[in-house]
């Protein structure tokens, strides 16, 4: 029998659960040379020795995974580093945590769409190569090579048809796309200031106790509807008010226009 073997048997034996660097490089799919260079980067904590053989466990399991979602997102390993010393969680909430932050708010399923589909509402020629940038930007859309387009947001999408149905030209429609997109924008932060200061940041000044993530995840998820919601009916108010405005102005014009002849 191997000293791992007999290190193994003695650590179960005493009723702890672990595997071998051989095991967590398997379950990774890492390198066993790359686990001990992010233990040596400070990256990942050292294995639980029992006489000669380190033993890891699932919160290596899962600073791996978190490891390797934030460098999918773009950070370097020292920043990576820096983020993880400053997490004060395990692995796995701070993992579950970011992971729920960059969720999309609703499931909607792209559509791909060639160049002449996207245009066709408008008429041909009409959606031309600067505009098909801006709803790139807006983040409508994505290009995917071969001429073709993914639509990230059929709805807001077919939103732009129905507008296009109405006669509205392609060039304003994509002005009251931005002007929309700004203002959400606007919206949303008035949101998620409200969940740093109010939640986060008490959480993060106490410590961020362990105890306290299910229900900073919770928050966070029950932000989603409440914001929807909220803003749906503030602007379903505002489109009221509006409409009414917009209207009885009218109205008081015609009549104007009624009691005065040399305006008719």
């Amino acid at each position: 029998m191997s000293q791992t073997d007999t290190d193994a048997e003695a650590r179960s034996a005493t009723g702890e659960a672990g595997i071998t660097i051989e095991e967590l490089a398997r379950r990774t799919g890492m390198t066993v040379r790359n686990i001990r260079a992010h233990q040596s980067r400070g990256l990942l904590d050292p294995p639980e020795v029992v006489g000669r053989t380190g033993f890891y466990d699932e919160e290596h399991i899962g600073r791996i995974a978190l490891i390797r979602e934030l460098q999918e997102e773009g950070f370097n390993l020292e920043a990576i580093r820096r983020i993880i010393d400053s997490a004060r969680g395990s692995s796995g909430e701070v993992l579950d945590f970011t992971r729920l932050a960059r969720a999309p708010y609703e499931d909607e399923e792209p559509e791909i769409l060639e160049a002449a589909e996207l245009a066709a509402p408008w008429g041909e020629g009409t959606l031309d190569g600067e505009q098909m940038k801006r709803v790139e930007k807006l983040g409508l859309m994505r290009p995917i090579g071969g001429g073709r387009y993914e639509i990230l947001s059929p709805k807001l999408y077919a939103a732009g048809v129905e507008l296009a149905e109405f006669g509205v030209p392609a060039a304003e429609a994509l002005a009251a796309m931005e002007r929309l997109k700004a203002r959400s924008d606007a919206v949303a932060d008035v949101f998620i200031q409200l969940f740093v200061e109010q939640i986060w940041k008490p959480f993060d000044q106490a410590g961020r106790p362990r105890e306290e993530w299910p229900r900073i995840q919770e928050a966070l998820t029950r932000l989603r509807p409440l914001a929807s919601d909220a803003f749906l009916a503030a602007f379903q108010i505002a489109m009221e008010e509006g409409s009414e405005r917009a209207i009885s102005e009218g109205i008081r014009r015609d009549i104007a226009k009624a009691g005065d002849p040399d305006r008719a």
